[in-house]
């Protein structure tokens, strides 16, 4: 918690789909555990899988994903 980084709304995005995560992990390839994983914030994909779940979920790595700027913001 409070360590900046990525944050994603791959649980909003599935909603919007009314696709589950095992959908998803299908979809992608992956264990639904990592979708559980990805949803909590537990920890940050790959740019490759970042990217894969964004296009499964027809959107962009810009809409999914959420930088935490705070630490490397350039005055």
């Amino acid at each position: 918690e409070g360590r900046g980084g990525m944050r994603n709304r791959i649980k909003e995005f599935r909603a919007r789909y009314d696709m589950t995560q095992e959908q998803l992990a299908r979809k992608v390839g992956i264990c639904r555990e990592t979708i559980v994983y990805l949803e909590k914030n537990a920890y940050n994909p790959s740019l490759k899988l970042a990217h894969q779940i964004a296009k499964a979920l027809g959107t962009t790595l810009d809409e999914l994903y959420i930088f935490d700027e705070e630490d490397d913001k350039i005055k």
